[in-house]
């Protein structure tokens, strides 16, 4: 964990979030600022600052995170279809500097992405 992040503060309970799952690698919140029906912010419990830092040490997060986005889904009835988004990098758009994924559906979305 690292003290001076806001998503590690998040999954320390440090602030509050809207929690929609938990385990022993994940944690995952509704998105403050939602684009879609669904958006739901998914993250490793370990600090990783973004993709770029994934390695053969910390990618079972990684996995982890997209089990938990399996689950989350179905539960979030997206059935149908969704998209898993994530950022690196302040020019990729991160504005958090803790590798998180972006869970977002409950519409039909269009083929772009920006």
């Amino acid at each position: 964990m690292n003290e001076n992040c806001l998503f590690c503060k998040i999954i320390g309970g440090s602030i509050p979030s809207s929690k929609v799952y938990e385990d022993e690698y994940v944690y995952a919140f509704r998105d403050i600022n939602p684009q879609a029906p669904v958006h739901v912010l998914v993250v490793p419990k370990a600090h990783i600052a973004s993709a770029a830092e994934i390695n053969t040490d910390n990618s079972v997060y990684v996995a982890k995170c997209f089990e938990a986005i399996t689950k989350i889904a179905a539960s979030e009835g997206l059935g149908s279809g969704y998209r898993v988004i994530t950022n690196c990098g302040e020019d990729g758009g991160q504005s958090v500097m803790h590798l998180h994924f972006h869970l977002i559906g409950g519409v039909k979305l269009g083929e772009k992405i920006i």
